[in-house]
């Protein structure tokens, strides 16, 4: 199966800190917005993404505006609409907008899973990234969340 994926920030942000850029290699092809590269840079970038294999792409200017999104996440769902890519994203106003314009939308916890589908890692270490996001990362998720991304491993 091939499947583009466009990021912004969060997952790239999410899942260095847990050590699991490599997931993103389950991509084909993963796109990073101009703007969101620019905000990666401003604080920092994350350890090994210059390591990863991603094109960075400058987003279309014809997109309507996306009202309560960041400039990145505006970026990043215009660029997954055009190229008819999968949008990574944590961020829930970003996950809806891109629900509503009918983009495939996964956040870190999906591409952990994703990661899993094809063979990066085996379910218990997909399981362990899973509760590390909780608990070492920024990332707010709930219990009923992360155990709900666990069954969904073993669901296929």
């Amino acid at each position: 199966m091939t499947v583009a994926a466009v990021s912004d920030a969060g997952p790239l942000i999410h899942l260095a800190a847990i050590d699991s850029l490599a997931l993103f290699d389950a991509f084909e092809r993963l796109f990073v917005p101009e703007t969101v590269y620019g905000e990666l840079e401003r604080g920092g970038l994350p350890d090994g993404l210059a390591d990863r294999s991603f094109e960075l792409v400058e987003a279309p200017t014809d997109d309507e505006v996306q009202d309560g999104l960041d400039p990145g996440e505006r970026a990043a769902l215009a660029i997954a609409s055009n190229r008819d890519a999968v949008l990574l994203t944590d961020d829930l106003a970003a996950r809806e907008a891109a629900s509503e314009s009918d983009v495939d939308v996964h956040g870190s916890l999906g591409v952990i899973a994703f990661g899993y589908s094809q063979g990066l890692v085996a379910r218990d270490e997909a399981a362990a990234l899973m509760r590390a996001l909780q608990r070492e990362t920024s990332l707010f998720v709930t219990d009923a969340v992360v155990e709900r991304g666990i069954r969904m491993l073993d669901d296929g």
